[in-house]
């Protein structure tokens, strides 16, 4: 079977394990938001498991919901992994989402499902700062404890973050500091924000590196990148805001009009079962299984003591764009 022909001009990981018969293996095409090395692990876990032949692309959350949405009359893909749930739900609004509930979702709480099935959570990941412990010993700085302390005069130029026009967890920035001051005192507290901003970067995920190598100061990105960055043994101290910060939800979805729908339900089936949440957590793939059955040993991820703002996942959905064109237009042009 042929890879489509948007995909076939990228580099596209491709996990193939043979059937018995002579025939070829079942084929499932999707867009991937999860870092490259954790969907690799993933799909090729989930091949080894069913069979089935993966062919996916990374993107930015951002840049999957614009392919979505730009493919729709001809869709590309069959499925979505990762990225926040907000990026379904905007999908969902523009009837690009087809729902399916995994059978067995039992375990997965309410508030990480789609009340119409459009996405099921598979993971959670709170937002978190991450800064470099060489600046702040050179600044005299302690890491950041309020949203307020990246105002500092001693910051400036120092921040990176990702750009809210294709990165999810620039959208999740813009939650959070929604959820924290409003609307207005939102917008405002940004325009001192940019203040600071060295660049604003494409990926979500790559400002956390930058930290790590002394390139920045601090970056706010997911735990997971954070975390990431920590364990390959960079100077960095992951902390949070006291005023809170929203959760993105890694999520799976179905998408409308797939070539392989049956496929596409068997890798939802699987991605909210069991044995993906047991594969993460042994694999130090760091995100918090949604499954309440799930054992989780390691006390990084304990979101307990995480102040979490009560931000509802439809909102997101409605006010992702809003709240990505006030950046653009009210924020982006100050200085």
């Amino acid at each position: 079977m042929k890879i489509p022909e948007k995909l076939s001009g990228f580099a596209v990981s491709m996990f193939s394990f043979c059937l018995a018969s002579s025939v070829l293996a079942a084929e499932l095409n999707l867009y991937a938001t999860m870092p490259d090395k954790y969907a690799s692990e993933v799909l090729a876990q989930f091949s080894k498991d069913t069979g089935i032949k993966v062919n996916y692309l990374r993107l930015s959350a951002g840049e999957v919901l614009a392919r979505v949405q730009a493919e729709k009359n001809n869709p590309q893909v069959d499925a979505i992994l990762g990225g926040p749930a907000d990026i379904y739900e905007a999908a969902k609004k523009e009837n690009l989402i087809e729902p399916f509930l995994p059978k067995n979702a039992s375990a997965i709480p309410s508030q990480f499902i789609d009340p119409d099935h459009a996405w099921i959570g598979i993971g959670i990941m709170p937002l978190a700062f991450i800064s470099n412990s060489d600046f702040l010993k050179r600044n005299g700085l302690k890491a950041p404890q309020s949203w307020m302390d990246l105002l500092d005069p001693k910051y400036k130029n120092s921040l990176i973050l990702a750009d809210a026009r294709t990165s999810g967890t620039a959208t999740e920035r813009l939650f959070s500091i929604r959820g924290a001051f409003g609307k207005e005192a939102g917008i405002e507290y940004q325009k001192k924000l940019h203040k600071n901003v060295q660049m604003y970067t494409k990926s979500g995920a790559w400002p956390a590196l930058r930290v790590g190598q002394d390139l920045a100061a601090v970056a706010i990105v997911y735990l997971p990148d954070a975390l990431d960055i920590k364990q390959l043994g960079h100077r960095v101290e992951i902390t949070y805001p006291k005023e809170g910060v929203t959760f993105g939800i890694e999520a799976v979805g179905l998408i409308k009009g797939a070539k392989h729908p049956e496929e596409a339900k068997k890798f939802i089936e699987w991605a909210a079962s069991p044995k993906f949440a047991d594969f993460i957590l042994k694999n130090n793939i760091k995100y918090v299984p949604t499954r309440t059955d799930a054992v989780i040993t390691d006390p990084v991820l304990n979101l307990k003591n995480i102040k979490a703002l009560d931000v509802p996942l439809s909102w997101k959905g409605e006010k992702r764009k809003e709240l990505t064109d006030e950046w653009i237009n009210q924020v982006l042009p100050t200085k």
